[in-house]
């Protein structure tokens, strides 16, 4: 009796010595891959957004998450080897933060989850199906506002009330283009304003279009963006002060570069949001059971200083609107 008493203690210990043993075996800790397209000082704001969506959901970097940063310096040539790169890490999931990135992901995987953080055109890119029904990895937040042109058409003329021309930059490789272009037409026939377009595909075409928009006698300037343009903020903003053409942008950083004015999708929002995706990927969620949702929030924002450097005053009634004034 004895002997069998002290064989079932033995087990007990036994067990109790392995039980926590097992319990408290380490949990892998899931891996982000995060694409970006430009270098990262450009990219600070949005990464922080970023870190901050994870943060609201209880991930801390380098503690139960870790994330894979890959930056392309602005040369996209590199995007498709480092997207290969982070496949080959097995990530969980990997956010890009553009188009050019969302393509070389979608070319470097077709299994692991891809959550596009801003995309001007999913459909037309050919990243998913529908908004609604997406049929693949690939899921995220788009840019796509239809009554974004006519706003920044509305906002030049409020600050120009003689406006008549406008020259578009753009470029017509960029994704989204032809669509936002048509939006601008259709918005330009509103205000009975005519658009000189310049198609800037190389960044030494940005000096260019500033000549050919003054040649064309224009009265503003209207920049839509894309990867020549966002990869050229400071002198974009520049050679607009230069030139002495009141300018609008569609993202903050190139006001915050020196530029006069921007009004489009909050960025740093989206960022934020796209946390949401890779914490409900991480959950088990399947990318093509997420629907692709649209901005929510936009911003407006003002540089009283580019104002002065170009003789123009903004009105009173415009400048109570901005979101931020930089004086």
């Amino acid at each position: 009796m004895k002997k069998k008493i002290t064989v079932l203690t033995l087990c007990a210990m036994l067990f109790a010595l392995c039980f926590p043993a097992q319990a408290q075996q380490p949990t892998k800790i899931p891996r982000i891959g995060y694409l970006i397209g430009l270098s990262p000082a450009g990219f600070a704001v949005r990464l922080d957004a970023f870190r901050q969506g994870l943060r609201e959901l209880g991930y801390v970097e380098g503690k139960n998450i870790v994330i894979e940063w890959r930056s392309s310096e602005g040369k996209t040539d590199r995007l498709p080897g480092l997207a290969a790169e982070l496949v080959r890490l097995k990530v969980d999931v990997i956010v890009s933060t553009g188009p050019p990135g969302t393509r070389a992901t979608k070319e470097a995987t077709s299994t692991i989850p891809i959550v596009m953080e801003q995309d001007p055109d999913p459909i037309g890119n050919g990243f998913v199906a529908s908004l609604a029904r997406l049929g693949g990895n690939i899921t995220g937040l788009a840019t796509l506002r239809p009554e974004l042109s006519g706003k920044q058409l509305e906002l030049l003329k409020e600050i120009i009330p003689k406006l008549s021309r406008v020259a578009v930059f753009g470029t017509s490789t960029f994704s989204g283009s032809a669509q936002r272009i048509r939006e601008i037409k259709l918005a330009a026939g509103a205000f009975k304003v005519q658009l000189q377009y310049v198609d800037v595909l190389d960044p030494k075409d940005i000096e260019t279009a500033f000549q050919a928009a003054r040649k064309g006698r224009a009265d503003a300037v209207l920049a839509l963006g894309g990867a020549v343009l966002n990869s050229q903020q400071a002198q974009t903003a520049e050679l607009a002060i230069k030139s002495r053409l009141p300018a609008i942008y569609e993202r903050r950083e190139y006001v915050e570069a020196g530029g006069l004015m921007s009004y489009g999708v909050s960025i740093t929002d989206l960022s934020r949001r796209a946390a949401t995706y890779v914490d409900k990927i991480l959950k088990g969620a399947k990318p093509a059971d997420l629907p692709v949702e649209q901005p929510k929030k936009f911003e407006f924002i003002i540089n009283l200083k580019a104002a002065k450097q170009i003789g123009l005053t903004i009105p009173p009634n415009v400048l109570v609107r901005a979101d931020k004034v930089i004086r």
